[in-house]
C-alpha cells in the first residue's frame, strides 16, 4: 500500500510546478512526461545527514541523478587509500527513453510521485540516522520528500509506526535496491556505456587545513582571486563555500585538485587551508 496520508507530526516538502522546459516526452506512446533538457532533473535520490563527520557531508552526492536527457550520474568506485583524493569519483551513463520510461513507472509504483513524509524519528525508535530524499519531476509537476532511516529497519513493524508508513517504507526500500541494479531490468540496450563524468564546476570549502603528523603533505597554493580568506560565504559550519566555475576550474583549479588529496593544505596570502571539492552537478549553479 501507497501512503497517502501521515500522522499530523511528521513533515513535508512537497514542491509542484510547472516543467521549466515546455518541451516533454509523451510522444505517440502516451509516455510519462518529464523534463527533457541536459540540465533538467528528473529523478534523484539522495542521502544526508546523521551522525557523520562535517567533511563527509559536504562531499557528498546524490546517488541517483537521472536529467532529462537520459544522462544519469552516480557516485563512482571510490579509490579505498589514506588519505583519499581531494576529487571524488563521479561517473555517467546514457540511458534510452525506454529506459527512463521503465524508471519513472517504477518510481511511480513506489508512491515517489505522491504526498509523502516520513521524518518522525519516534516512528522508528532509531537515533542518528541519515533521511534520504526523493525528487522526481513528472507530469508537469516536481515532489520532494524525505524519509528518515530508509532500509534501516528489519523485521516486525516497530510499535509506533502505522502500517501503512512501514508498507510504503519497504515499496521505498525495494525501488533503491532497483535503482542499484538497472542492468537486470531495464528494456534490453537502453543502458549506454559509462565513462567518467567531467563537471563544469564545483563547490569549494574552505576551512582549517587538517594535519596527520605521519603523513605530512605538500603544500599548493591556490591559483586564483579572490584570496581564500575571503573566498565564497559563511556556511555557519565552520567553512566558507563558494563556486568554482567555467576555465577557472576546468583549467586552473581542477588539475591542480586532482593532484591533491584531503589533507593537503592549499596556501593563499602565507596562510594553510584545508579545502573540501564536491563537484556541481547540471542542475546545479552554487553552494
Amino acid at each position: 500500500m501507497k501512503l497517502r496520508a501521515i500522522a499530523a507530526a511528521a513533515t513535508v516538502t512537497l514542491i509542484s510546478a510547472a516543467c521549466a522546459d515546455a518541451s516533454s516526452t509523451t510522444s505517440g506512446g502516451g509516455g510519462i512526461e518529464h523534463p527533457t533538457g541536459a540540465g533538467q532533473l528528473v529523478l534523484r535520490v539522495e542521502t544526508g545527514g546523521g551522525f557523520t563527520a562535517p567533511e563527509y557531508q559536504l562531499r557528498l552526492l546524490p546517488e541517483f541523478s537521472l536529467y532529462g536527457d537520459g544522462s544519469l550520474i552516480t557516485p563512482g568506485p571510490q579509490i579505498e587509500i589514506y588519505p583519499p583524493p581531494a576529487l571524488p569519483s563521479v561517473q555517467t551513463q546514457p540511458i534510452a527513453e525506454d529506459g527512463v520510461q521503465a524508471i519513472l513507472q517504477a518510481a511511480i509504483d513506489a508512491g515517489v510521485d505522491t504526498d509523502q513524509a516520513m521524518t518522525d524519528m519516534g516512528s522508528t525508535l532509531i537515533a542518528d540516522a541519515p533521511t534520504t530524499t526523493f525528487t522526481i519531476s513528472v507530469n508537469g509537476a516536481t515532489h520532494s520528500f524525505g524519509v528518515y532511516a530508509l532500509g534501516i529497519l528489519e523485521g516486525d513493524r516497530p510499535q509506533g509506526m502505522s502500517k501503512d508508513e512501514f508498507d510504503a517504507r519497504q515499496a521505498l526500500s525495494a525501488f533503491v535496491r532497483q535503482l542499484s541494479d538497472l542492468q537486470s531490468w531495464l528494456p534490453a540496450g537502453s543502458l549506454g556505456e559509462m565513462t567518467t563524468y567531467d563537471a563544469s564546476g564545483a563547490r569549494v570549502y574552505v576551512g582549517d587545513v587538517r594535519h596527520d603528523d605521519q603523513l605530512p603533505q605538500p603544500k599548493i597554493a591556490w591559483p586564483l582571486d579572490p584570496p581564500l580568506a575571503s573566498f565564497g560565504e559563511d556556511t555557519g559550519a565552520g567553512y566558507r563555500c563558494g563556486a568554482v566555475t567555467g576555465a577557472d576550474w576546468t583549467d586552473t583549479l581542477q588539475p591542480l585538485a586532482a593532484g591533491a588529496n584531503e589533507l593537503t593544505p592549499w596556501t593563499s596570502e602565507g596562510v594553510k587551508y584545508g579545502l573540501v571539492f564536491r563537484p556541481l552537478l547540471p542542475d546545479e549553479t552554487g553552494c
